[in-house]
Parts: C-alpha cells; sequence; structure tokens
C-alpha cells in the first residue's frame, strides 16, 4: 500500500468528547480511543491509515494523528504539529533520529531501530541485522505509508535487504493480514550470526518469532553472564540460547536450554558451536512447565536458574491469569536452584508492571519455601526507549534473586 502527503487542509477531523482528557494528550499521551471521540456518520467513514488532525472539543487544534476506526485505538499521535506533513521527509527525520540513539550505543548494527513510540513512530518496529532491516507495521497507517518509510529507511541507513514481518498480534487488532513480503533487496538464505556479549545468536529473519532474535534483553544477558563462571545453568522458554549462550560466553560450566520449538533449539545449537561451547552445552525440547516439574521432582540442582517466558498477560484482560502463571514458574523454579544460587525470572507482559510481576514472583519463591535477596531489576536496553506516557512501551522486566 503507498500513500502521498496530502494537504493539510483536506484532511478529515477527529475531535474529543467534553470529557476526554484532552489535557493528558497535550501532555504526551499517544493514543486516542474511541469511546473518547465523536464518532459520527462521518468519522466513522474515515479509511483506515488515514491522516487526521485531532481537535478538543472547543475546537482548538491538538495534533496530527493516524486514523484507524476498526481498532479501539482510533487516533494515534504522529506529531504534536497539527501542521505537520506526514511525507519523505518527515520520516527521514524521525529515522535519522532514532538511529543517531543506536549508532552512539552500539559497535556494531544489530539493534532495534525504530521502538514504535518511544522512537515517535507509533505501531512500526524496525530491528536492524547488518545490512536487512525487518520491519513489523502494527498499525494501519504504517501499513498505508509503507513504500515512502521503505525508500526513507534505505535512505537513511544505508541498507540493503529491508522484509516485512506480519505475525504481530498488534496487526490483528488493526484488521490488517499476516502477509510477508521483501520490500527491498532479499531476504537471507539462512540464519545471520549476531554477536552480543560475546555470545553468538543465529537470527531466523523470515521463519523465527518476531523479527528473528530478542534485542531487548541484551543488558539482561550481560549482567546475568557476569553470575555464570563456573555455574551449572539451566535456561527455560530459551528460545534461540538468549540467557544460556550468555552464560557459556560468561563462562559457565554447562548450559541446558530448554524450549518447546526445536528449529530455535538448533539454532541455539548452532550458536554454540559457533562460540566453542558445544561440549558444554545442552537442549531440551519440551513443555517447560512440565520440563520444571519434572526437574523437581528429580531434586535437581542447578547455580543458575532463567525463566524468560513469553507474555502471560498480554492485556488487561489477561492480568490475573498471568500473574498466576508468573507466580507457578517461579514456585517451580525455586527448589531447582542450588544454595546461593541465582534465579532470573522475566517478564514481555504490557499488562504487568513491575510491582505486581514482582509480587508474583516473590509468593512463588516463598511458597516453595525459599528466601530471596533482590539483586537487580532489569528493563529493556536503550535501543527500546520508553515514553513515559505510556506505560505498555516499558512492558520487559527482569528480577535477579539470590535464593
Amino acid at each position: 500500500m503507498t500513500a502521498s502527503a496530502s494537504p493539510v487542509g483536506a484532511r478529515p477531523i477527529l475531535r474529543l468528547k467534553p470529557k476526554a482528557n484532552a489535557r493528558a494528550i497535550r501532555h504526551g499521551s499517544p493514543w486516542v480511543f474511541d469511546n473518547e471521540l465523536v464518532m459520527d456518520r462521518r468519522s466513522k467513514a474515515i479509511a483506515p491509515g488515514t491522516i487526521a488532525t485531532l481537535e478538543d472539543n472547543d475546537h482548538t487544534p491538538l495534533g496530527t494523528v493516524a486514523v484507524n476506526t476498526a481498532s479501539r485505538i482510533v487516533a494515534r499521535m504522529l506529531d504534536r504539529d497539527p501542521e505537520a506533513v506526514i511525507d519523505a521527509d518527515w520520516f527521514t527525520i524521525r529515522l535519522s533520529k532514532a538511529l543517531s540513539l543506536r549508532e552512539r550505543a552500539y559497535d556494531a548494527p544489530y539493534y532495534r531501530l525504530v521502538h514504535a513510540e518511544g522512537d515517535g513512530l507509533p505501531g512500526l518496529i524496525v530491528d536492524r541485522f547488518g545490512d536487512t532491516c525487518v520491519i513489523q507495521p502494527n498499525a494501519a497507517w504504517v501499513e498505508s505509508h509503507l513504500d515512502m518509510l521503505t525508500d526513507a529507511l534505505v535512505q537513511v541507513t544505508g541498507v540493503t535487504n529491508v522484509l516485512k514481518n506480519s505475525g504481530g498480534r498488534g496487526r490483528t487488532l488493526e484488521g490488517m493480514d499476516d502477509a510477508d513480503a521483501v520490500l527491498r533487496g532479499s531476504a537471507p538464505d539462512e540464519a545471520v550470526p549476531v554477536e552480543m556479549n560475546a555470545a553468538i545468536y543465529m537470527a531466523d529473519l523470515t521463519g523465527g518469532q518476531k523479527t528473528g532474535l530478542f534485542f531487548d534483553q541484551r543488558d539482561n544477558h550481560a549482567f546475568v553472564s557476569k553470575l555464570a563462571k563456573d555455574a551449572s545453568v539451566l535456561d527455560m522458554f530459551s528460545h534461540v540460547g538468549g540467557f544460556g549462550l550468555a552464560a557459556l560466553a560468561g563462562g559457565a560450566a554447562k548450559a541446558i536450554c530448554v524450549d518447546g520449538s526445536a528449529p530455535a533449539l538448533a539454532l541455539a545449537a548452532e550458536g554454540a558451536a559457533r562460540m566453542g561451547a558445544t561440549d558444554r552445552f545442552e537442549a531440551r525440547q519440551g513443555d517447560a512447565f512440565a520440563q520444571l516439574e519434572a526437574m523437581k521432582e528429580e531434586e535437581a540442582k542447578f547455580e543458575l536458574v532463567i525463566c524468560d517466558p513469553p507474555a502471560f498477560a498480554p492485556a488487561k484482560a489477561a492480568l490475573e491469569k498471568g500473574l498466576r502463571a508468573y507466580e507457578r514458574i517461579a514456585r517451580l523454579a525455586a527448589p531447582l536452584v542450588a544454595e546461593d544460587g541465582y534465579l532470573v525470572l522475566c517478564s514481555c507482559s504490557h499488562a504487568a508492571d513491575m510491582n505486581a510481576f514482582t509480587g508474583a514472583c516473590l509468593r512463588g519463591i516463598g511458597r516453595a519455601g525459599r528466601r530471596a535477596q533482590l539483586l537487580h531489576s532489569g528493563t529493556a536496553g536503550l535501543d527500546h526507549p520508553l515514553l513515559p506516557q505510556l506505560a505498555e512501551s516499558g512492558y520487559l522486566k527482569a528480577l535477579v534473586f539470590r535464593l
């Protein structure tokens, strides 16, 4: 889908209801929900992805927004300037700003380049793997400006390949399809090696989860690797090796990676081989909860246990159930940790804040009969900047306990 910049005066207008919180929007809140807007026949007829002007109840312009009336988030703030033109130059400025942060922070071009609202590009994820960028257009406005975005991305970064990954949950909520595509250049024929914290990860850019690799845990991997020297390590929900390979890079005596995906574990094994650590690496495929139960029955012990599961509470409706799942993981994992060993518990659930997640973990540890010291509370790295007015942008939580 393509779009061109339209004259500001020709844009549709969305207006807030009298009781809507216009002050929050003026102070940086990026989303406007359907129940906050006057959704008359004209507003409902606006095509998904259209650029519009948002006004308060007194007809005062608040900014330039992207519209999708098929979503609960009807308007996403693109620019506080109501006169802003969303064109190639606009994309170039936003992408250049995002790139400057990553180039200052990282020596190699392997990072999250665009973190949606955190980088002023709502609903857009871009992960960079050398000369290839993988984008997730999780909002209708991004989809309708895809060619313009891709051109700007190539111009700003100099990458030769741009892939579109349509597997994000956000696309379903926005009413979009799940068709992947090659937008520029070509897709790699095999997994791409990515070095982080002296570990080597193999990223499947076309068949793996999300964009192929989770960059967000980079800093937490580095912290945990400091605890891993000579340790026996259990990495649950390991994906392509996550914490397990970081532990091996930190000198772990042995790392067992457990995941339900055989392809992910094969990539983890390849990463270990490239690190020269095959003799210290073991992969086990299976359900993580069942594996934890079985190891508990076996009275297995490790100096370092990490549990980094998928989001159990992706939305508020799943919060209580998700917190019970996190508590259960902590209860099952704690008995596997040797005395004075370390337990790392993670959550990528948007709906569970740090306090709620910490409480669930402590309940589980307590019910396992263990006492914990909290050593570290981690979040995503700086290539995942959060927007302070949007709690969901700070989704990742990592807790390191000594038991």
